[in-house]
């Protein structure tokens, strides 16, 4: 699917079904990926690991026009590209590739301020690994897809963009 195409309003995800769904202005589905969520579940509080639930907006968006498989450290592209060598040198590092979708909740008390702050969190919208399962629950919280699928998300989404996690 073109990325211009997509006449996306918002953006649904669901912990249940590990899906993103990109919706219409009139709330139909226009578009649909795998995803992978926080593998602690559900769940607001600072260094739980787990996936924040609620209402959210995309506050900034990085890696426009970068490649495929571009890695970041600390939302900044490293001048790596992801490669199966590349990580065998670095085991157990938590690959953030392609785009960063950086989420910011909308709930104060829930999802906004204090210990439960979705942005202070870093919770991200962002690719891995396409050897990374998707449709589980295995993330550090942020929200996991596919390095095309990621990309695709990116060119229909803006920032200020609404996104609900359920």
């Amino acid at each position: 699917m073109s990325q211009h195409s997509l006449n996306a309003s918002s953006i649904d995800i669901c912990l249940n079904s590990q899906t993103l769904t990109l919706l219409d202005e009139k709330g139909r589905s226009i578009a649909g990926y795998p995803v992978s969520t926080g593998l602690n579940g559900a769940g607001e509080q600072n260094g739980s690991g787990c996936t924040p639930r609620g209402a959210h907006y995309l506050r900034a968006m990085v890696g426009a026009g970068l490649p495929a498989n571009t890695v970041f450290r600390a939302r900044r592209p490293t001048g790596e590209i992801y490669t199966p060598e590349l990580a065998a040198s670095h085991p157990g590092r938590d690959w953030i590739l392609s785009r960063i979708l950086w989420l910011c909740g909308l709930e104060p008390g829930k999802n906004r301020g204090g210990n439960v702050d979705t942005f202070r969190r870093f919770i991200y919208i962002h690719g891995t690994p396409d050897t990374e399962p998707m449709g589980q629950a295995l993330s550090h919280g942020c929200i996991r897809m596919r390095n095309d699928d990621v990309i695709e998300l990116f060119g229909a989404a803006r920032t200020g963009m609404p996104v609900t996690i359920r």
